[in-house]
C-alpha cells in the first residue's frame, strides 16, 4: 500500500547563491557534514576514511556520464538539441555504444516543434574533422515527452566515439549555464568505467586518489556495481500526494563476484553506500532476490513493489538466494531495471550508511535522506544552510548513519 505523504512536508528554502556553480579546485577540498547517533560534525572530505568504521563494506557506482546533448541544424537555421536518454536498437548500452554507422536512441527534444520529419544535420560549427562524419539525425516517432532519433554518421567510427567528438556533457539544469570543457573531468568521477549515465553519481565526485588509499590504509573493502542515472533524477514532483508520482525506470548490473561479496559481508559489516544511485540499486537487489527464493527468477523491480510485499527474509539470504540462481543458470552478471522509490516508512534491507549531496527541495533523494535518517533531515539541511555548505551536484557531501 502506498504511503499518505505529502511532498510539501519535505522540502525547504535553497537560496540560490547556495547553489554550487562550478566544483572546488579540488575534489577532496569539499565539506562533510557527518550525522551519527544523533549528532552533527563537520570535516572536509579528504578525511573521510576518519568516519567511516573499520568493520565496513563500501558501495560505488562506476557509470560513466556520456556526452549525450548533440547539438544540431536545419537548413532554415533553426537549432535542434538532442538529448540522448537510453539506447533503442540495439537496447544494450555496450552494443549501442559499439555500433558505427547507426544507432537508434530515445531522446529528449530541445525545440521539439521545429522539427518534422526531415533529415537533419549536426552543427559541425566549421569543424572540417566533424564535417567528416556527416552526422545527421531523423525522428522516428514522437510520444510528446520523448522521441525515437536515428542517427547515422560516415567514418567508421563506433557512436562511443562520434559521441565523445560531437556531445556535451549534460549538466544538471539547475546550474544555469553551458557545459564547459572541465566538466568533461570534473562531472565525472575518477572511477567512472561503463558508459550510459546522463548525470553523474554526484556522491562520488569527492574521491579523489589519496581518499581511496586512507581507506585501503584503514582496511575497509569497498566494491562496485552499475547504475546507470537517468534524466528523471533531475524530475521534479509535481503532485501534492507522493503516491501520485511516477518514478523514472534506470538500468542497473551487477557482477557474481560482487553479489559474493555482499554476501559475505551483509550481517558482519556495515554496508556504506556511496549515493543514492548505488542505496536504490542495493535495495532492489533485495526485493529481486525474493522472488528467486520464492521459485521464480530475477525481475525488475516496480516503484511500489517493496511496499506491497510484506517480508521478514534476511538479506543475506534473499541475496544468497539471487546469487545461486544466477549460478544455476550461468548468468555471470545481472542486468535489470529498477523503479524504486524510497521514502518514509520504508524498510532499508542492507543500507547502512550513506555518502551523499545535498540534494534539492520536495525531491525524490530528499525523501531517501528523510528515509534513512527520519525527521532529523531537517536539522542536517538546517546546519548546512547555516555553516556555508555547497549545495547540489557539484556541493559539499554527507555521511549519513541510520539508527
Amino acid at each position: 500500500m502506498e504511503p499518505e505523504i505529502r511532498i510539501q512536508d519535505y522540502t525547504y528554502i535553497l537560496p540560490n547563491e547556495k547553489i554550487a556553480k562550478y566544483p572546488l579546485p579540488s575534489r577532496d577540498d569539499s565539506k562533510i557534514l557527518i550525522f551519527k547517533n544523533n549528532s552533527i560534525v563537520e570535516s572536509k572530505f579528504s578525511n573521510l576514511a576518519e568516519f567511516i568504521p573499520k568493520d565496513s563494506f563500501m558501495v560505488f557506482n562506476n557509470t560513466k556520464v556520456v556526452p549525450a546533448r548533440l547539438l544540431f541544424k536545419k537548413e532554415s537555421g533553426a537549432h535542434i538539441e538532442i538529448f540522448c536518454v537510453e539506447p533503442k536498437t540495439p537496447s544494450d548500452y555496450a552494443r549501442a555504444f559499439e555500433t558505427t554507422e547507426c544507432s537508434i536512441w530515445k531522446c529528449v527534444i530541445g525545440n521539439s516543434k521545429r522539427w518534422k520529419n526531415d533529415v537533419i544535420q549536426f552543427d559541425h560549427l566549421g569543424d572540417l574533422e566533424l564535417i567528416e562524419y556527416g552526422l545527421s539525425a531523423k525522428r522516428l516517432s514522437n510520444d510528446g515527452e520523448t522521441s525515437v532519433v536515428e542517427f547515422t554518421w560516415k567514418g567508421g567510427l563506433s557512436f562511443a566515439q562520434i559521441m565523445e567528438l560531437c556531445g556535451k556533457v549534460p549538466i544538471p539544469p539547475y546550474l544555469n549555464r553551458e557545459s564547459e570543457e572541465s566538466d568533461k573531468e570534473r562531472y565525472q568521477t575518477l572511477y567512472a568505467k561503463f558508459r550510459g549515465s546522463v548525470a553523474a553519481p554526484t556522491a562520488g565526485l569527492h574521491f579523489t586518489d589519496s581518499v581511496m588509499k586512507t581507506l585501503d590504509i584503514k582496511g575497509i573493502e569497498r566494491e562496485e556495481l552499475s547504475l546507470h542515472v537517468g534524466t528523471g533524477t533531475f524530475k521534479p514532483v509535481k503532485s501534492e500526494m507522493i503516491k501520485d508520482h511516477s518514478m523514472h525506470t534506470e538500468p542497473f548490473s551487477v557482477s557474481l563476484p560482487f553479489l559474493k561479496s555482499l554476501i559475505s559481508n551483509i550481517g558482519k559489516k556495515r554496508v556504506v553506500s556511496v549515493g543514492t544511485t548505488s542505496a536504490r540499486t542495493l535495495e532492489s537487489l533485495y526485493y529481486i532476490g525474493i522472488k528467486c527464493l520464492n521459485g521464480g527468477a530475477p525481475e525488475d523491480i516496480e516503484q511500489w513493489e517493496p511496499y506491497n510485499v510484506d517480508c521478514d527474509v534476511s538479506a543475506n539470504d534473499s541475496i544468497t538466494a539471487l546469487y545461486d540462481w544466477m549460478v544455476k543458470n550461468s548468468v555471470h552478471k545481472l542486468e535489470g531495471k529498477t523503479r524504486i522509490i524510497i521514502i518514509p516508512g520504508y524498510s532499508f534491507k542492507i543500507v547502512d550508511a550513506l555518502v551523499t549531496n545535498f540534494h534539492q527541495p520536495a525531491s525524490t533523494l530528499l525523501l531517501l535522506i528523510a528515509a534513512l535518517i527520519g525527521d532529523r533531515w531537517k536539522d542536517v539541511y538546517d546546519y548546512a544552510l547555516n555553516n556555508n555548505f555547497r549545495f547540489l551536484s557539484y556541493g559539499d557531501s554527507s555521511l549519513l548513519f541510520r539508527d
